[in-house]
This record gives C-alpha cells, sequence and structure tokens, in this order.
C-alpha cells in the first residue's frame, strides 16, 4: 500500500514538472510581451499626467487680468490711439478710456513679468522686447513681426523717435545721430527686430564730451545697443542712458536735462509747437501678449479695445 501511495505522488508529481515545462516560448514571449505593453502604457500615462496643460484646461470664464502702461508711455499712448481706446468727448477733447480695473505698470519688463506669471493676464509691449516667456497673439489674423510691420499688414506700430530740442548744436550728439542713422547704426536697428532703413554713409567726427539720453523705456534696449556699438567708434565720448518714459523723454530734450530724448510715439502738436525735433531712428510693432497657457491666439481691434475699455471681461467674450 505504501508503495502503491509514493508511486501516486511521484506520478503526480512528474505531471506537474511536464506541465511547467510544456511552457511554449510563443506562450513566454506573450507574456513578456504583455508585461512590456502594460509598461508602455503605464509611461504613456505618466508621459501624458506630467504634459503641458491642454487648452480644454483653460478656464474661459475667467476675468481678465487687463495690464497697462503708465501714463507717459509713448507705448500706451500709441496703443491706445490704435486701437480706439482713446476717443474724442463731446467737447472733441481726446479722453483715454483704459478701464480703472487695470493693473499698471511702469515699463516694458513690468508687462513681460505680470503677464508671464498670470494665465489670465493681457499686456501690450515694444515687438523688439518679445521674448518666449509670454504669447503673442495675431491682430485681425496677422502675427506681429518686422516684415508685416513694414508692409503694413500689422497695423499696431509706431515710429521710435530720436528727440531734440531744435537742431542738435552739441558735437557729440549731431556726431551719435549720424551713427544712429547710418548704414551701420540702421543695420543694428533692423539687427534687434525693430525697422530700419537704407541708412547713410558715416565717418565720425571724434568728438569728446558727455551726452545725457533718456526717455521710452521701449526704445532703451535698442538706444543701448546703439551707445555700445558706437563706444567702439568714438571712445571719445561718454554717453548715459537713463530710461523712464516718452513723455519725460520729450520734456528731458526741451529742458535740457537729456541732450536727447527718446519717445516710442509721435510728438504732440503742443511738444513740436515747444521746440522738440523728432528724427525716426526705427519703426517698431506693439505686440499684444498673453500668458503662454492661455489658448487664446488671435484678436480682433475691436476685441482689444473692448477688453481694454471693461466692455470684454472674462476670455469667454472672445472667444
Amino acid at each position: 500500500m505504501l508503495k502503491r501511495n509514493v508511486s501516486v505522488a511521484v506520478a503526480a508529481a512528474l505531471a506537474l514538472s511536464l506541465a511547467a515545462c510544456g511552457s511554449s516560448p510563443a506562450s513566454s514571449a506573450a507574456s513578456s510581451e504583455a508585461v512590456s505593453s502594460e509598461a508602455v502604457s503605464s509611461e504613456a500615462a505618466s508621459s501624458e499626467a506630467t504634459a503641458a496643460p491642454a487648452a480644454g484646461d483653460f478656464d474661459v470664464d475667467q476675468d481678465i487680468t487687463v495690464i497697462s502702461r503708465e501714463d507717459g508711455s509713448g507705448t500706451r499712448g500709441a496703443f491706445i490711439e490704435l486701437t480706439g481706446v482713446e476717443a474724442k468727448n463731446d467737447a472733441g477733447e481726446k479722453v483715454d478710456n483704459t478701464t480703472e480695473a487695470a493693473a499698471i505698470q511702469s515699463s516694458t519688463n513690468g508687462v513681460l513679468t505680470a503677464v508671464s506669471n498670470d494665465e489670465t493676464a493681457i499686456g501690450y509691449i515694444s515687438l523688439g522686447s518679445l521674448n518666449n516667456d509670454v504669447k503673442a497673439v495675431t491682430v485681425e489674423g496677422v502675427a506681429p513681426s518686422a516684415d508685416t510691420v513694414k508692409d503694413g499688414t500689422y497695423t499696431l506700430a509706431r515710429p521710435f523717435n530720436i528727440v531734440t530740442n531744435g537742431e542738435a548744436a552739441d558735437p557729440v550728439a549731431v556726431d551719435f545721430i549720424a551713427y544712429c542713422m547710418s548704414t551701420d547704426g540702421q543695420a543694428l536697428a533692423t539687427e534687434e527686430g525693430y525697422i530700419g532703413d537704407v541708412g547713410a554713409d558715416y565717418t565720425s567726427t571724434q568728438p569728446a564730451g558727455k551726452i545725457v539720453v533718456g526717455g521710452s523705456s521701449s526704445v532703451s534696449p535698442l538706444m543701448e545697443k546703439l551707445i555700445e556699438a558706437y563706444k567702439t567708434v568714438n571712445p571719445n565720448a561718454t554717453l548715459e542712458l537713463q530710461t523712464t518714459d516718452s513723455t519725460t523723454g520729450v520734456s528731458g530734450a526741451l529742458d535740457g536735462t537729456y541732450t536727447i530724448g527718446m519717445a516710442s510715439r509721435e510728438l504732440k502738436d503742443s511738444e513740436v509747437e515747444g521746440g522738440a525735433k523728432a528724427t525716426v531712428l526705427a519703426k517698431d510693432g506693439i505686440a499684444v501678449i498673453v500668458s503662454n497657457d492661455n489658448p487664446t491666439d488671435n484678436l480682433t481691434v475691436d476685441q482689444i479695445k473692448g477688453i481694454y475699455t471693461g466692455e470684454l471681461t472674462t476670455w469667454a467674450d472672445v472667444q
């Protein structure tokens, strides 16, 4: 009896062993493939979870955070004129109708920072200062670029002006302005993303002395590059750059605070009557910017106006 039980046990063990060994290579491969497939699916799910938010994740019912420049900013002056935010009242006087809810920034960098840190924000800056921290929307379906500003299809554009009190008299100022308007100076403006002209021939007279250039924070980045380049041409001169705003740039040129002023807009009649003389340094577009997390890609001029006058208050209003 014992012998029979042992035989049965051995037979059972042998059957189990054969069953285990009987797994075909195909079965093993299928099993491995299933595990591998599961790992890939898991990895895909993980990637999907860490991907950038989809457009559907943006809540269009959120209030729009309106970012504007300060009074006196040439960029603001040009922007409100070009978009119709500025309009004449019954008395025929121009009125800036920017919503009182707008958060005010006193510089181009301030607007860039505010918009990049807030997915609900909208702002406007010099096209030449645009970077990857924010997204420029198309306006009426046209993207802002040097080419579209030059050919006139992008309508939010304005001049960058050098301003003097009458004709420049200071030898360094005269030589520096000549450099800015030269072939090299205009090529530098184009290289920096602005719209320069053909430029004139130029040979420095090598004057010595110091001048102060001040005004628009939009013109300032280009002016900084021009000053650096000019110093290599004329090391005898000292040029100090002060960044404020366009209105201060014009008034500073007129009262002698600045030898040369900078304005990112056309001069007002009152400024011209006061003796201000403008020389167009370059043309620049005004980019309307939103957060990279905002799916909005295009706005009409009327929508931009509505946002800045407070008539359109949520992103759903412009979808």
